[in-house]
């Protein structure tokens, strides 16, 4: 049984699954390349005019690892390329290939359905509240309070 009391962060996370489930489920189900939830993550991290490996690491709260192993995994499936970063000789932009830019357009449709199915499950309201508040800037995390 679940703790009734479950802290917000345990809340949220279980909020992300479900969008994450949700829009797998939907990819997978129109015949597209399958990815990892990781991957997915990823995807949303990236700029439209690309992002280094480190900067999306860090997006993610990841190891640069495990963001390369993402990022080669995409690569692999042809929705991502490695370009020379215009502003750093030595480091390389990660960008949406012309198939990446389809499936993450795809993804961005399925995602608004999902929250249109949420507002019918919670009600527009609940939604819209939800939403404001996750939009409101929340300030850097308080300094631990001294002992």
């Amino acid at each position: 049984m679940q703790d009734p009391h479950r802290n917000l962060p345990q809340l949220l996370g279980d909020a992300r699954r479900w969008f994450e489930e949700g829009l797998l489920a939907a990819l997978e189900a129109g015949g597209a390349t399958p990815v990892s939830p990781t991957q997915t993550q990823l995807f949303a991290a990236l700029d439209d005019q690309g992002t280094t490996a480190s900067e999306l690491a860090r997006r993610m709260g990841v190891t640069r690892q495990t963001a390369h192993q993402a990022v080669h995994g995409l690569i692999a499936a042809g929705l991502l390329e490695q370009v020379p970063d215009p502003a750093s000789a030595r480091q390389r932009l990660i960008r949406r290939t012309e198939e990446g830019e389809r499936a993450h357009r795809r993804a961005v449709r399925i995602l608004e359905q999902l929250e249109e199915r949420l507002a019918g499950r919670i009600g527009r309201e609940a939604v819209d509240a939800l939403r404001a508040a996750l939009e409101t800037p929340w300030g850097p995390p308080p300094a631990p309070a001294p002992k």
